[in-house]
């Protein structure tokens, strides 16, 4: 289990095999769980994470997520400061957050109705969007590199 949700994050506590979690969101591309375990709280690869989805353990995947009820929950400096006052590692935000995944200045929202879903993310060197027409999901993203080469890519996904 880690501080945040990246391998960049210190290790809050190693996690026995088969541990009982409870899950609180996982991030905006399901790569990554906030979940409870005891008292510990923090951030687990949603690879290593199992619901019971049709009655069989099922790994979390951007399908499987919303369809059991896990919402798309974010992090940032109010979730450091409520869960890990007082670890070795609590006053290093700044460190650990700039090698993350994640930028301060970034932002990521989602939204779905009956008429399909559609979402955004922004952060410096990044913006991505999707929606979906007619049972196909959309998306393009646009990364600008550290030389200032910008790579561009769409793709799509029919929903069953």
């Amino acid at each position: 289990m880690r501080a945040g949700p990246s391998t960049a994050y210190p290790v809050v506590v190693g996690l026995p095999s088969r541990a009982a979690l409870s899950v609180h969101g996982c991030t905006t591309n399901t790569s990554w769980c906030d979940v409870s375990w005891g008292r510990e709280r923090g951030w687990v690869s949603a690879n290593y994470v199992q619901v019971v989805y049709r009655g069989v353990p099922t790994v979390v995947a951007p399908v499987i997520a919303p369809a059991v009820g896990i919402t798309v929950v974010s992090f940032n400096e109010t979730y450091w400061n409520t869960y890990y006052f007082g670890r070795p590692w609590y006053g290093q935000w700044n460190a650990y957050y700039r090698r993350g995944a994640h930028s301060p200045r970034g932002g990521a929202v989602a939204g779905c109705n009956d008429r399909g879903c559609g979402g955004a993310a922004i952060s410096p060197g990044h913006v991505a969007f999707g929606h979906c027409t007619d049972g196909t999901c959309s998306g393009t993203s646009m990364n600008r590199g550290p030389l200032g080469h910008v790579r561009v890519r769409h793709g799509s996904l029919s929903r069953d």
